[in-house]
């Protein structure tokens, strides 16, 4: 397989400058530095790199709702328009209220007016903040996405979107974890629609795709699988991601999640790969989420696997020896970040 990168440098317009959690501003760990040091692995292996081509926001619609399109695409403007950034002083978009549907008379809840407000409408929690670049960014990765899979669908057999923001959390009418925009979601839409064949998405980040799962969960023609820490054991997206949900409706049976203990290391790491191979083969094309969290020396996840592990895991999905798109999701430890995808890549395209 002959690999091409697609990249844009726009990542770095989203900068969002740290996380609220429990109530706490930390620093955050999604940072354009990120991009950065991927980029510079990928350049200095001798990937070819392309820029993604235009889109239209209408693309964005395949996979989610016109609504949340609308609300990240406006919610800095209408946010710098309102009284937060001088009372209390946030300068980041932010959620305060949340409806929970015993609130609701309606189930379908009211746009309100604050956009504090509004903002939970949409957003998962409070850590995933809009600045003033975000939307930019969030657009240029799926732009990535779509490129990769256009790729694809005009006979290359092997594409890796290197993106950032990662997407994987996000789902049809909502965002968080980080994510805003589904980047792998959007390239197996295209890819199946273009085919009109089966795609299957191989999630290997360290937590569940819960926004990716959402979006295909009662789809025959997108299967979804992902290997990844046990939110039973305290870990997001804590309330999904267990192995007893398998699809619903015309997607039963069409997803499998395959959950691990921390510090399951390469052996069980690379099993749960496996089984997703399998569930993968009826397949026609691979999307892969690539986050390399699980890495031993990651801050967000406590699974422990080397950096040979995951050369072993694009081995793994390679013997699948079907046309595959790559789309980057998370992987913080800056020091091996860049190792730990050239790592993967090879494995993919080599064996």
């Amino acid at each position: 397989m002959a690999l091409t990168v697609v990249y844009s440098p726009d990542h770095v317009r989203h900068v969002p400058d740290g996380e609220i959690w429990v109530g706490v501003r930390i620093a955050g760990t999604e940072l354009p530095s990120r991009g950065e040091a991927i980029h510079a692995a990928v350049t200095a292996i001798g990937y070819p790199v392309v820029a993604p081509h235009a889109i239209e926001d209408d693309e964005l619609l395949s996979v989610h709702d016109p609504a949340l399109v609308r609300f990240l695409k406006n919610a800095y403007s209408d946010w710098q328009t309102s009284d937060y950034p001088r009372d209390p002083g946030q300068d980041r978009v932010v959620p305060y209220a949340f409806p929970h549907p015993d609130m609701l008379v309606d189930p379908r809840p009211r746009h309100p007016t604050s956009v504090g407000a509004r903002t939970g409408l949409f957003a998962l929690d409070t850590m995933t903040l809009i600045g003033p670049g975000t939307w930019d960014a969030v657009r240029a990765a799926a732009a990535c996405a779509l490129t990769a899979a256009d790729l694809i669908l005009a006979g290359s057999e092997l594409a890796y979107a290197a993106v950032r923001p990662p997407g994987h959390h996000s789902g049809r009418s909502f965002y968080g974890g980080s994510c805003y925009l589904n980047n792998a979601a959007l390239a197996a839409r295209r890819v199946a629609d273009g085919t009109g064949e089966r795609v299957a998405v191989i999630d290997i980040d360290a937590h569940h795709g819960n926004g990716t799962q959402q979006i295909f969960y009662e789809s025959s023609q997108v299967l979804y699988g992902s290997v990844h820490i046990d939110p039973g054991a305290g870990y997001f997206p804590h309330w999904v991601g267990f192995p007893e949900e398998t699809g619903r409706a015309d997607g039963e049976g069409s997803n499998k999640n395959v959950t691990l203990s921390p510090g399951t290391g390469d052996a069980g790491w690379l099993a749960g790969i496996q089984e997703l191979v399998e569930h993968s083969s009826s397949a026609s094309s691979v999307v892969v989420s690539l986050g390399v969290d699980s890495f031993l020396d990651d801050p967000e996840s406590p699974l422990a696997v080397s950096v040979e592990g995951h050369h072993r895991a694009g081995g793994l999905i390679k013997d699948l020896e079907k046309p595959t798109v790559v789309v980057q999701e998370g992987g913080y430890n800056l020091d091996h970040l860049g190792e730990l995808v050239v790592a993967f890549l090879d494995g993919l395209e080599n064996g």
